[in-house]
């Protein structure tokens, strides 16, 4: 602290050497301040006081104490700033899937919940074996229209074809398919 006191006194360039002996002297009374005060990251404000500090710290006036004003005035500010900014910020809460009113079964778990297996198997048992294949690889394998043309050997334009074929075919036969019944 004696180095502190004597290099402080008269303003001139901050060096390292005093740089040092503030941060030793009020880094751990910065840190208690900014946890009192429930700062979220107290130990990342202390840097980012310190941080503010330096370049100010060849100008200040008042020796120790000039510093420890300024030190504990850009703590407060740094504190007001976040405190102001937690205003600001929306309330965050965890996500609860079981208290989600707006939840629904996917159409997939619909169809699987109003027909039983036996009945979907012969259902698209009705379709021809490239709509049957479609479906497989688009609906229940989930891929890509790309992937799926690729794996049959077909353009994207014939899977759509076929797809939509296969589905117009399926609501005629099974009257809860069609869009917006229940």
């Amino acid at each position: 602290m004696q180095k502190l006191k004597d290099e402080a006194t008269t303003p001139r360039q901050a060096d390292e050497g005093v740089f040092c002996a503030v941060y030793r002297e009020f880094s751990p009374a910065v840190l208690s301040y900014l946890r009192a005060r429930e700062v979220e990251d107290p130990e990342g404000t202390t840097q980012e006081v310190f941080l503010a500090l330096y370049p100010q710290l060849g100008g200040v006036r008042g020796g120790t104490n000039g510093i420890k004003n300024l030190v504990f005035s850009i703590a407060h500010a740094r504190y007001v700033d976040e405190y102001r900014r937690r205003l600001k910020a929306p309330h965050i809460t965890d996500y609860d899937a079981e208290a989600d009113p707006r939840c629904a079964a996917s159409a997939e778990d619909q169809l699987l919940a109003a027909e039983s297996t036996e009945n979907v198997k012969a259902l698209l048992g009705t379709l021809q074996p490239d709509q049957q294949e479609v479906i497989a690889l688009r609906v229940v394998a989930d891929l890509s229209l790309e992937t799926t043309a690729e794996i049959m050997g077909k353009t994207p334009g014939a899977i759509k074809q076929l797809q939509r074929r296969a589905l117009c075919r399926l609501r005629k036969l099974r009257p809860s398919l069609r869009r917006g019944a229940s």
